[in-house]
This record gives structure tokens, C-alpha cells and sequence, in this order.
């Protein structure tokens, strides 16, 4: 988009699916886009700890958890777009790829904008409902921490960090939803989502450093500089350690790590061949962790059904 020209009705320059958005009558398409529904990387990324947490328990056999739980993801990641843009609005028309917004480039209210964040909110209740109370209680742990997320940015140099909080936090509603022990497994589980979820994240941080560096906006792209390569490289390290342990806790036996080693290429082929210079590079990358993290349900499903019962 050159500046002074109209926002795209059908998407930014970013979207994946422009052509559906473009299938709505016209009042609806900046409410989807609002939503991120043009962009459904964002949901199987909040969906697939979710899946990890329950296949590495043991729920090999609940698909209709699964589908609640994807469900819930779409809806609750449109709801925290939806949050994160009524806060950012004034910070959103200062970076070019974000100027482009539905509530930033004036095509939705902020009034309108919370009525639509509501709507998407009774989605995620009704998901909420299916699970029995000791996860809906996990589930509900999490809203302070989604609430506070878009004003890291602001006061720290790692917004990644808190983000890995929240957007992995599904994990541990998965896992509580099927069991209540092994809580060792479940740590290391949800430990190693955070630090991968920090290196994706930092990932896509790149494609902005520039417009964040000009208004002030904090990132771990920034911090890490010239490293960030290697910072990459040490957080997706780092993630694979902790779901070792993870792996190790379910099944005390070499030979389940062997699971892990799709996983751990798939990271090693993001870190060694990204180029921080180069936008569609990391987009590309960043959204390639849609299929780590098929992979990494594929290993927990082997792992947790054959694992401690």
C-alpha cells in the first residue's frame, strides 16, 4: 500500500487468504480481517500446544477435545487480534505493514471493535464449556496475561517472552483436561513451547525493525541485533532440551528422543537458512512453524501412547 492510497478491502500485503475474505459481502471483510481470518497461521500456532498438551497425556482417542480446542483457538487468537489492535491503533498507523489495519486505517470503530471482540469471546465460552472444571480453570488462568501482552512491547525488550506465555498457554489446558499428574512432564512441556514460541516470534519481529525502531516499539529482533540468528538458533535449542525432558518424564527410554528428531531438523532448517535482511525469507520461516508443530504432535502422540498411564 503507497502512502494516501485506500486499505485493501480483501487483505494486507501478508494475507494467505485475501480470496475469502474477498467472498464476504463488503460490511463483513474488515471484521475478518480484524480477526486475522485472512491469516490462519496465527490460529494452528495457538492450536497445536493445545494438541501437544493433550497427545503427550495420553488422549490419543479425544479428536472431539481436538476439535473444540481448534475451534477455540480461531476464536480466541480473532479475539486477542481484535484486543491488540484496539490498543495499538495509534501505534499501528506509524508501521507501514500494520498502517493497513481495520481500526487503525478508520475502517472499524473502536465501539464497533469491542462489540465484535465480544462476539468472538461467547465463541470461546461455549468451547470453555465442553472442558470439565479443573481446565476450565487453567483456561481462565490465562486472561490477565492476555490482557497486559500488548503493552510489552512498550516496557520490555522481550514481548516475545510474554507472548510464549500466552500463546502456549493451551498446553496446559490440554494436558489438565486429560490428566492431573505427571505435573514434571507438563512443566518441561510448557517450557519448551514458551522458548519456541520466543524464536518464531523474534522470527517475524523482523520484517518490523525498522518502523519499531522510529516509534519506539520494543522487540527481541532489536535487542538481539546482529545475533539474532544465533538467538534463534539458542531458543529453538533451548526448546528442543525442555521437550526432552518432557518426552523423558512419559517414557524414560533413548528411544523415544528419537521422536523428536523431525522436529529438530525442521528447527535446524529454519535457523541455518534464515537471512534477517530479507522479509519474505523470515515470513516464510516463521510461517513454516505451522508444520513443526504438526511434527511435534506427531511426536507426542507417539510418545504419550506409549508413555507412563
Amino acid at each position: 500500500m503507497t502512502k494516501g492510497s485506500p486499505p485493501s478491502d480483501i487483505g494486507v500485503p501478508d494475507s494467505q487468504h485475501g480470496g475469502f475474505i474477498a467472498m464476504l459481502p463488503m460490511p463483513l471483510r474488515p471484521y475478518a480481517r480484524l480477526a486475522r481470518f485472512d491469516r490462519p497461521i496465527g490460529w494452528w500456532l495457538l492450536f497445536w500446544p493445545c494438541a501437544w498438551g493433550v497427545l503427550l497425556a495420553g488422549g490419543e482417542e479425544r479428536w472431539g477435545l481436538l476439535l473444540w480446542l481448534l475451534v477455540g483457538s480461531v476464536a480466541m487468537r480473532g479475539a486477542g487480534c481484535v484486543y491488540n489492535d484496539i490498543v495499538d491503533a495509534d501505534l499501528d498507523r506509524s508501521v507501514a505493514r500494520t498502517a493497513a489495519r481495520p481500526i487503525a486505517s478508520g475502517q472499524v470503530s473502536k465501539e464497533a471493535a469491542w462489540t465484535w471482540l465480544g462476539v468472538l469471546c461467547i465463541v470461546g465460552l461455549v468451547v470453555l464449556v465442553q472442558l470439565r472444571w479443573q481446565a476450565q480453570v487453567m483456561a481462565l488462568g490465562s486472561i490477565a496475561l492476555v490482557a497486559a501482552y500488548p503493552f510489552m512491547k512498550r516496557i520490555t525488550w522481550w514481548p516475545q517472552a510474554w507472548l510464549g506465555l500466552v500463546f502456549t498457554w493451551g498446553c496446559l489446558v490440554g494436558w489438565i483436561e486429560i490428566r492431573t499428574d505427571h505435573l514434571e512432564a507438563l512443566a518441561a512441556l510448557y517450557a519448551g513451547s514458551i522458548v519456541w514460541c520466543m524464536g518464531y516470534d523474534t522470527i517475524y519481529a523482523l520484517q518490523d525493525r525498522e518502523d519499531d525502531a522510529l516509534v519506539g516499539i520494543r522487540s527481541a529482533a532489536l535487542r538481539l541485533g546482529s545475533r539474532v540468528r544465533a538467538g534463534i538458533t539458542a531458543f529453538y535449542a533451548l526448546a528442543l532440551a525442555f521437550w526432552a525432558l518432557a518426552f523423558w518424564a512419559m517414557r524414560p527410554d533413548w528411544v523415544a528422543l528419537v521422536a523428536l528428531v523431525p522436529v529438530a531438523l525442521h528447527l535446524g532448517f529454519q535457523a541455518l537458512t534464515l537471512d534477517p535482511d530479507d522479509g519474505d525469507n523470515a515470513l516464510y520461516r516463521f510461517r513454516s512453524n505451522r508444520d513443526a508443530g504438526i511434527v511435534m504432535a506427531l511426536a507426542c502422540w507417539v510418545v504419550g501412547n506409549a508413555g507412563v498411564m
